[in-house]
């Protein structure tokens, strides 16, 4: 679930190639992209996500992609012979730089478990893919506090936004990994406290992020954003609505991933 508004860009699906692909911590491998195509792409910041087509299967093509990806678009893709589409996911910008111009993508990396993860961990330079801008999660309302609750797939998100809050923000992040190795550094503001909390091997993501959330004293006037594993996304909103009192339209959530259910491709 998600009450996230997906704004496509008028760009449409933007070619790139693969720069560099590197493993920066046991779980983490960031891959960059870059391209002539990259000068369309509008850069955000903040949580800035994006969809991007992965050529994993032999004869996959980027060529024939629909311009957008709104419903339409989606079912368009799915007319197109399986064993020539691309896989597509959903990810965060980790970092733009603009000249030249580089887009770095985190991705997280279970051994050989899933598509992207393998794909980034066995990808080389000069390898195609596409990808096509949906816009920024992080809306806030007016709020004396932010708030940021997220897993190792929300990090980018959590650390985006915390890297482009403005200097005198105040708040709390929660950022809930399964491997306290992969904890990355944080670059934000003073009064924004970041608590990194690691959940146990083999208990599902939120079990250390939501009590984290519960023991956290939480003022009404708060703008919150909770991303990552769908029962971490929505067991923060309820809490924070229910429990602690927060307008609906101060809570900003995302189920990035659902626990044992794949996307399509």
């Amino acid at each position: 679930m998600s009450n996230i508004a997906v704004t496509h860009s008028d760009s449409g699906f933007l070619p790139v190639q693969v720069l560099d692909s590197r493993r920066v911590s046991p779980h983490i491998v960031r891959v960059t992209f870059g391209g002539g195509a990259l000068e369309n792409f509008e850069y955000r910041g903040f949580d800035q996500w994006f969809r991007i087509a992965l050529p994993v299967r032999e004869g996959s093509r980027l060529d024939n992609l629909p311009r957008k990806f709104g419903v339409g678009g989606y079912l368009r893709f799915l007319t197109l012979p399986r064993n020539s589409r691309p896989v597509i996911r959903n990810y965060t910008v980790r970092s733009f730089r603009e000249d030249p111009r580089e887009l770095d993508v985190d991705f997280v990396v279970h051994g050989t478990e899933g598509i992207a993860g393998p794909w980034a961990v066995g990808v080389r330079p000069g390898a195609p893919a596409a990808i096509i801008d949906q816009g920024c999660g992080w809306k806030p309302v007016p709020a004396a506090e932010n708030l940021i609750v997220a897993d190792e797939s929300g990090m980018p998100a959590a650390l985006g936004i915390l890297r482009d809050l403005h200097a005198e923000a105040r708040g709390h992040a929660i950022i809930e990994l399964f491997d306290a190795r992969d904890t990355q550094e944080v670059t934000g503001p003073a009064g924004v406290e970041v608590r990194w909390v690691i959940r146990d091997a083999g208990s599902a993501p939120g079990s250390a992020a939501l009590p984290a959330l519960r023991a956290l004293e939480v003022d009404e006037d708060t703008y919150a954003f909770a991303v990552g594993e769908s029962s971490l996304a929505t067991g923060a909103r309820r809490l924070l609505v229910s429990e602690r009192g927060l307008p609906k339209a101060n809570v900003t959530f995302s189920g990035y991933w659902r626990l044992g259910r794949a996307s399509p491709s």
